[in-house]
């Protein structure tokens, strides 16, 4: 699949799963929603492997499970748990402002952690992107008062950014260390899902569920589609273009969400809301649209480049008998 189609479905998915949200509110603990999505997700990205005769790539060491659960606590527990806190204290628009730092978060986790040096065109693409995000929920924050629980919203909500900007590196890690990403998902997101029911039940949750049609019905889109499918597109992106350049599309899913308000909430667009959609296409084309990122939304063509340019840089040695073999999964050092 290539980038640009990883690229689109992660943005439409995701932008359709702020909707698709607002059914599970009510009747069922939040935590337990979140397992219970989780849950299914993790059910049906096994279905794949075994439909597709991967199994055996869903076999890891201890070490390896200590790194998928690991992801699993950042990315499919700490992270949505944060966050449904965080929105009982905050608006709609700051929570789609604050959300979007993780293309600035991931920029800095992977130069710190990765030593991946930062990129000045993804940078500047993103603070014109968070500036185009304000402006579109300009309305709202414009009357918001800075009292202590919209504060206390504001950190809770940056530290899920933060939760969600580690998952990811956790997932470029595991990548480099040739962890497929399905296969580790599909273990990763029952974790997630084993730690969001234990914190429930600590927190007094009655074990409920709510049998009607747009619960359930919701409850399936977030796990196959929100969670299974997207991402799967998102961490694979990860892998191949960077965690900064993929997270741009955090800036981009809120922009679905306010189509889809307009449909069936009678959203309407102001002139700053449009103003601030032409920032963000802005940020993205420069973010994302030089050479170098070119050349990575076509894989194969980018992969021959380099193949062409190393073996013209330095001739490769032919095998010998005496030659090691490398390892399956080398460890990360």
């Amino acid at each position: 699949m290539s980038n640009a189609l990883l690229y689109t479905l992660t943005v439409l998915i995701w932008g359709s799963t702020w909707f698709a949200v607002s059914f599970q509110l009510g009747v069922v603990h939040q935590l337990l929603s979140i397992s219970y999505r989780f849950a299914l997700a993790s059910l049906a990205l096994f279905a794949f492997i075994a439909l597709t005769g991967r199994l055996k790539q869903a076999v890891f060491t201890r070490r390896e499970h200590g790194w998928i659960a690991l992801q699993g606590l950042f990315l499919f527990c700490l992270n949505y748990l944060l966050f449904y806190w965080g929105t009982g204290f905050l608006t709609t628009g700051l929570v789609a402002v604050v959300f979007s730092s993780m293309s600035l978060l991931n920029s800095f986790n992977q130069a710190i952690i990765f030593k991946i040096p930062l990129n000045p065109k993804v940078l500047a693409g993103s603070f014109i992107g968070l500036i185009g995000i304000t402006l579109v929920f300009w309305p709202e924050i414009e009357t918001l008062s800075l009292g202590d629980t919209k504060v206390m919203g504001i950190i809770i909500c940056l530290a899920a950014s933060y939760s969600a900007s580690l998952g990811n590196m956790v997932s470029l890690r595991n990548t480099r260390n040739n962890i497929p990403v399905i296969e580790s998902n599909s273990y990763g997101m029952a974790y997630g899902a084993l730690y969001s029911f234990i914190l429930a039940m600590l927190c007094g949750a009655t074990l409920d569920f709510e049998f009607t049609a747009p619960y359930i019905l919701s409850l399936l889109h977030l796990a196959v589609l929100g969670s299974a499918l997207a991402f799967a597109c998102f961490l694979t992106l990860i892998q191949r273009i960077g965690a900064d350049k993929a997270a741009y599309s955090t800036i981009l899913i809120p922009i679905v969400a306010l189509a889809i308000s307009t449909v069936f909430e009678n959203y309407v667009w102001t002139p700053s809301a449009f103003a601030g959609i032409a920032l963000i296409v802005s940020g993205n084309v420069i973010a994302l649209a030089n050479r170098e990122n070119l050349l990575q939304w076509r894989p194969r063509r980018a992969a021959a480049l380099i193949r062409t340019k190393s073996a013209a840089e330095a001739p490769v040695p032919e095998p010998t008998a005496d030659s090691p073999k490398s390892p399956d999964r080398p460890s990360c050092p």
